[in-house]
């Protein structure tokens, strides 16, 4: 017998023991076994757990950014509990969906802040906060190691009355703008019609864009009839995949912000009643969806630059474009007065790209 044989058969020892222990007392004429494990028998007197969950991604881009996690979660949850997913404006509009959680009509969200009306005064750092972020991995050390986590998470607690409880967040695509027209100067953004998030838009608004909202189905519709000059929504990558690249013919390469902040989050009752294990498992489930859209978006971020094909690069130049980060100064300091929470996250957005740029390369250039 080989060493692998050996441990091989050992493992299977240990598993099957596990199991007999963990089963023991059961009679099998009051159980069943989960179709997708047929390892675990699972008591008949427990009552499967469904939640209706709702992202704020349309169909297409949901494929990427959320349906994957879910899908596995169902996979291995078996007959114990199934999310049913759906789409941006399915169940309640999008800017309806903090009030749903908290009224308990849906069960999980997926979205930014800012997008869902949330009540919680970290809103207007959800979505593209202008200049906050350079790159998708800034969005999770500032969560994890800068304590973001626990402010998201006490500002859902008082916001929502206990009833909403923030769960996790991540980093998706850079903020670009698609056009139909050249955008090659700081005067060209005058006057353009575009779908973008509500803080993006009101920091957008001092360069003369007009920000429009819609539902997010509608919008390439829009830019199709002219009710929309482009979209200041996402990254190239998001721009192709929606289709809104068919609709657009530029790509401006100038970034309002390098990556877009969008969390979790479950109804506080829903919650509690999901068992310990399951929690882990939506867990590991959530962060598997933030490793997805981390190589996403990066790779498809270069590729569609030079591959894509469909929509020309263009520019402003930089000392343009420093005009606009300067104005993200002011912009900050504004919103740092709103309230003590809201000056704790500017503080931390200040003293994280600060470190960003006294560690250089590959940090910060």
């Amino acid at each position: 017998m080989t060493t692998r044989e050996f441990l091989k058969g050992a493992c299977m020892g240990a598993v099957g023991m596990a199991a007999g222990s963990a089963l023991t007392g059961c009679d099998p004429k009051d159980s069943k076994r989960s179709p997708l494990d047929k390892g675990v028998t699972i008591p008949q007197t427990m009552k499967m757990i469904k939640w209706r969950f709702q992202t704020y991604a349309g169909t297409a881009l949901a494929q990427h950014v959320c349906k994957p996690a879910i899908d596995a979660f169902n996979k291995v949850a078996g007959n114990r509990m199934h999310i049913d997913l759906y789409y941006a404006d399915q169940l309640v509009p999008t800017s309806e969906l903090f009030s749903a959680l908290q009224a308990g009509t849906i069960d999980g969200v997926q979205s930014d802040d800012d997008s869902m009306s949330s009540a919680a005064d970290v809103r207007v750092f959800g979505g593209y906060f202008p200049f906050a972020t350079r790159y998708s991995l800034d969005v999770p050390v500032l969560f994890a190691q800068y304590g973001l986590d626990k402010i998201w998470a006490e500002s859902y607690k008082e916001a929502s009355g206990g009833k909403v409880t923030w769960l996790s967040a991540g980093s998706w695509d850079p903020c670009h703008f698609a056009t139909k027209k050249p955008i090659e100067h700081l005067a060209d953004l005058k006057g353009l019609r575009v779908f973008t998030f509500p803080t993006a838009g009101r920091f957008l608004q001092q360069f003369g864009v007009v920000p429009v909202t819609l539902p997010y189905e509608d919008a390439e519709m829009a830019l199709r009839t002219g009710t929309l000059d482009g979209v200041a929504w996402s990254g190239i990558t998001e721009d192709y995949t929606v289709g809104w690249a068919d609709a657009c013919k530029y790509f401006l390469t100038n970034s309002l912000s390098g990556a877009w902040i969008g969390s979790y989050f479950a109804n506080t009752e829903s919650w509690a009643q999901v068992p310990d294990d399951l929690k882990t498992l939506f867990k590991l489930s959530m962060d598997s969806s933030h490793y997805y859209r981390q190589y996403w978006y990066w790779g498809g971020e270069a590729d569609l630059r030079v591959n894509g094909g469909k929509l020309k690069l263009c520019s402003i130049p930089e000392a343009e474009w420093a005009e606009v980060e300067k104005k993200a100064v002011p912009f900050w300091e504004e919103i740092a007065k709103a309230s003590p929470r809201a000056k704790a996250v500017v503080d931390i957005f200040r003293k994280y790209n600060a470190v960003m740029a006294k560690a250089g390369k590959p940090y910060r250039y």
